[in-house]
Order: C-alpha cells, then structure tokens, then sequence
C-alpha cells in the first residue's frame, strides 16, 4: 500500500474515533425514576426508621442528594400520579382522585395532554413503565401507550393492585396470566415478575437512552410476601403478633372480594418485609445498571407517591412511618404528602448532599424537559429542578404549592413561604375547620396560629380560592 494512501487511512480512521467518542460522550442520560406506593417518610433508615433495614435505599440516598422538602402530588395514588406526570398540581390537573370504573379500571386521563413519558418520547426514548397505572384501562385514552409509553407491564387497575398474587397482569394491550394464580391459589408473587421484566427492560434498552418509570406496589395494603429470608427474619424478630382479621371476601378463594385486604396473621413482620424488599428492587436495579457499564450516565429518583396508609393491618404508629410529621395517607398535613425522595447521577449530583428546596410532582415534567433540551408546555404548574439537582444556585422558587382531596368530606392545603394552610371538610360551612401552621419553627403541625393570624388566614384562603380549577368530572364543590 502506498505511504501517503496509508497516511489518509489513519488520519481518517483518528477522526471517525474522535466522533464516535464525542457521540458516546454527548449521549443524553438515562432517567429511572423509582415511586413506591404509600412509603412513609420515616419508613427508610436514613431517615430514622428503627425496625426495617433499607441499606441499598439509604446507600442512595449517600451516594445522591437528599430534597428534604419534596412533596406528593396528591395523598392518594391517582391524582399523585395524575400530578406528576402532567407537570399540573391538583387544582389543575385532569385526575384528582380513585375514580372507579368496573368491572376494572380508573377514570381515564385524557391523551390530549402533554406528559413527562412524552417529552422523553419525543427526545427519542426508550419509554417503559413497570407496575401499577391506576390512570385508564386497555383502549382508552388513559392507557400507559398513549401517554407517552413503548411498554408497559403490570396492572393497568389500581384496585386489582391490592392483590399480590392476581390471576393476570397487562403486559401492554394484553392479559398474561401468572403461573399457579386464580384468585384462589397463590403461586406467584407479582411484584417479582414485574422486576424481572422491568430489569429486562434495561438490558434491551442499554445501547440508547432510556427512560424506565417504576411504580411498584410496595408496601400497600393488601399485606403479603412471600414466605422467605426477608419475611423469616422479620417475623423472627417481631415474635408473636396480634393477627390482622379481613372483612367479609377478603381472603383468597371461592367469594373473594377483589378489592378488599387479605388476613396477615403477622402483620408487623409482613409490612417490613414489604419494605425491604422494595429495599431490595433498588438494589437490583443499580446492580443492573453496574453490570452493563450504565452506572455515570444514569440519573435515577426515588420517592412515594403519598404517605403511609393503615389499611389492611399496616400500623404506621409503630414503625413510626411519618417520622416527625402528623398526619397519614389521605391526609394533607406533611406526614401524608411530605416524601422521600433521592437523587442520584454519579459525578453530576454531589454525593451525601441535601436540598431544602421546596419542590413537588408537578416539578419533573419541566426538570426532564430541561433534561433532554426540550420545551415544558407554557400552562403546567412546575418549575424545573434541574438547578438544584446540579447543585447550582439560579433555582427559582414557587410562590407557593397546592393540594385538594375530594374524599371525606373536602380538603385543601396551601403552603407559602413556611406557611400552611389546611382546611377539612370544606363541603360543609358548619363542619369546615381551619388551621395554619408555622412549618419552619413547628414541622410537625402541633400548634394552629389560624386565631392569632387571621391576615395569613385571609392571604392563604385567596391562594386557594385561586388555585382550585373546577373539573367536571371531580367536583370538589356541587356547584
């Protein structure tokens, strides 16, 4: 071969790596965002839990960051849901609570709006989503395909959730039955398939961008696992319970009742058990992600959907599960919106770093958006946080955060500048209380200054007079 043919083949071949490295190294990041289902505040170690060991959760939680101020979009799963996928709080947004449809399903979410699974679309994502969906059923609008998802598996009803051992699951417009399960014998445990499809999600998807969204069931009532060294250790630990009795069709067989919560002869052992083992899928999830070399350009978020409920045997008193703050599940005080939430991009995100940052749901839409260079709609409620997650200091600032509840009779909540406002049973004048709070000197919502502060109480009462939007379809009011 001729000298000077050979020089060109190597300068050449110099530039076609230096490209591909520039390429590679220009990839945009994978985002993992992992939402448990009803995990309190304080039921992860590093937040003080006592009884229930969460190492992969809390080795997170040292590696990434720590928002310490982040909130539900809602206290109960669909509107949390509804909130964080559409950027709109729940003033706004088109889901704002459990609406059932039978024989399975939820009211459907419209496909007119944008969501945070689109935005990744549109930037040229792999899109998938593993575990419970609760926003509308197979060929409606709601469905995970038409709101921004190339694959979907697990339950498409929230309601069917309740039960860890279903005859079937979706795996996107398809039913697939599961091994040994009929509604009467429990076989196979659905959480586990769940993460086996989710952690092959990863490796079919490792040579592009990625965007995988895990909302498992974890630790939600019903209460079940499986009986094996998680639970055995736990139930050694506890010793003998006070059993947990279920209503009328709640255990499985022949006049099962589908929505209702099993009996747990060890209730205690069973719901940290049910912990640890999303302990557990967090584990395995970053054990993938070493494994395939995806670990430095990989941004993963943990939190819950709302705080810890006490359904079907679970008893957040004694594990302490809101941590300092009052308040559960359907509640709007901070134990029942306030949540865990992690994260973590190697070399990006400072390790073992914490943000006061006032933040919630309604933020990751445009955060994903800012992400992956593309625009945020121009009506959402959000406001990015990418700022803050690269430890910058340009992080603008909500004016304040929203809440609505629809259920028992009415509540909303506004906070602002340290100030909240709670307001319960605002269907009925006579029955409505209201309570504002100091949370920067009482975070545990103890002491109502509403008497003392009827100016704040008037300035907070207009925020929520302003934020609430009426939707058809959940009427907060009748009129």
């Amino acid at each position: 071969m001729p000298v000077r043919l050979l020089i060109i083949l190597i300068l050449f071949g110099s530039i076609s790596c230096k490209k591909a490295d520039e390429q590679s190294s220009e990839r945009l990041p994978n985002v993992i965002f992992i939402l448990a289902d009803d995990l309190g505040y304080g039921d992860v170690g590093f937040l003080g839990q006592q009884y229930t060991e969460t190492p992969n959760i809390d080795q997170l939680a040292a590696e990434g960051m720590f928002f310490s101020h982040h909130y539900a979009g809602s206290t109960v799963c669909a509107p949390s849901r509804s909130a964080l996928l559409t950027g709109l709080h729940t003033g706004h947004t088109p889901i704002r609570g459990n609406s059932e449809v039978q024989p399975e399903g939820q009211f459907p979410m419209a496909d007119t709006l944008m969501t945070l699974s689109k935005v990744f679309q549109e930037a040229g994502y792999a899109t998938g989503a593993f575990g419970k969906w609760g926003l509308g059923m197979n060929e409606t609008s709601g469905h995970p395909s038409k709101q921004g998802f190339d694959t979907f598996y697990g339950y498409l009803c929230q309601r069917y959730a309740h039960r860890y051992y279903p005859a079937y699951l979706w795996e996107n417009q398809e039913k697939v039955a599961l091994p040994g399960n009929d509604w009467t014998n429990k076989v196979t445990y659905a959480p586990d398939v769940i993460q086996t499809k989710t952690l092959e999600f990863i490796d079919q998807n490792q040579s592009k961008p990625f965007f995988l969204f895990m909302p498992i069931v974890l630790p939600h009532a019903e209460l079940a696992v499986p009986d094996d060294k998680i639970f055995q250790k736990y139930r050694n630990k506890f010793g003998d319970e006070i059993p947990h009795l279920g209503s009328k069709g709640a255990d499985y067989g022949p006049e099962m009742n589908i929505p209702a919560y099993q009996s747990q002869r060890y209730p205690h052992a069973t719901h940290a058990a049910m912990v640890e083992r999303i302990d557990k899928i967090v584990g395995e999830v970053v054990a993938k992600l070493e494994a395939l070399g995806l670990t430095e350009n990989t941004l993963i978020i943990f939190s819950s959907d709302n705080g810890p409920h006490r359904e079907g045997g679970a008893d957040p008193d004694f594990f302490d599960s809101n941590g300092i703050f009052r308040g559960y599940k359907r509640d709007l005080y901070e134990g029942g919106i306030r949540v865990p939430t992690i994260v973590k991009w190697p070399g990006k995100v400072k390790a073992g770093s914490t943000s006061n940052h006032v933040s919630a749901f309604w933020d990751w839409l445009p955060t994903f958006a800012e992400l992956v260079g593309k625009s945020a709609p121009d009506q959402i409620d959000g406001i990015s946080m990418l700022p803050s997650i690269l430890g910058k200091t340009a992080q603008a600032s909500h004016d304040h955060l929203y809440w609505e509840f629809h259920e028992l009779g009415g509540r909303q909540a506004v906070q602002k500048e340290g100030w909240k406002l709670v307001k319960y049973q605002i269907k009925d004048a006579e029955k409505m209380t209201v309570e504002l709070y100091n949370l920067s000197v009482d975070p545990g919502e103890t002491k109502n200054l509403s008497a003392e502060n009827p100016e704040k109480v008037k300035e907070l009462e207009e925020l929520i007079r302003k934020a609430h939007r009426p939707n058809p379809v959940f009427r907060l009011f009748e009129n």
